[in-house]
């Protein structure tokens, strides 16, 4: 009964939030977990597109990234550089691709989508280059506003950088603390905050199911 109860709420704010980002300009696809996202997914794009990814732990969860490296796309591999080099090349070459596939950091209840970066290639990517921006993201990044998405970043970086083994102050104490280090992950911070000027370009695959940070 829990969990009906929760999917319930989740998916009456998904159905706002969905409101939202379509009348923003966006296209929007509301499923219920990773298993229905990945179908989504394979939906979405045509086989034999060129397909580029920026760093997201949801498109991991779902078994996205097998999906790219079934010989079906021709996907630009940035996890597969062995050089840092080869690593940035390929991620130049993401703004030529069919479709760049991240998630976002937060969504509002307004529609905008929220994105913070170390190095900028994600969120470059995503406001330039690609002819189309799949966003995977779960319900549980929706927020209020641009400020609780703030918060929201404040509170997961953190987890992020603990993940990603940086040595930053935030993996010692597990808060951020506006830090100056090298590896620092929060650098870029962008708001989109509509999809006026190209209707359709962004397409969001909006999960009850929670994945991610």
């Amino acid at each position: 009964m829990r969990k009906e109860l929760y999917n319930w709420k989740y998916l009456a704010l998904a159905n706002k939030v969905a409101d939202s980002l379509e009348k923003k300009g966006h296209e929007v696809f509301i499923v219920r977990d990773g298993k229905e996202a990945l179908k989504k997914l394979k939906e979405l794009m045509p086989e034999n597109s060129t397909v580029a990814t920026g760093g997201s732990l949801s498109l991991t969860e779902i078994g996205g990234l097998e999906l790219l490296r079934s010989g079906k796309y021709n996907f630009l591999d940035r996890y597969s550089a062995k050089t840092k080099e080869e690593k940035e090349d390929l991620e130049k070459k993401a703004f030529y691709a069919d479709y760049y596939i991240c998630s976002a950091n937060a969504i509002t209840e307004k529609g905008d989508l929220v994105f913070l970066d170390g190095t900028g290639n994600r969120v470059a990517a995503v406001i330039y280059g690609p002819k189309n921006v799949i966003l995977i993201a779960s319900i549980n990044k929706v927020v209020k506003d641009v400020n609780e998405a703030r918060e929201r970043i404040r509170f997961i970086s953190p987890m992020n950088s603990k993940r990603l083994n940086l040595n930053t102050p935030c993996t010692q104490t597990a808060q951020c603390v506006d830090c100056a280090s090298h590896q620092r992950i929060c650098n870029y911070f962008v708001v989109v905050e509509s999809g006026y000027r190209n209707p359709g370009r962004f397409k969001i695959i909006l999960t009850i199911e929670e994945l991610g940070l």
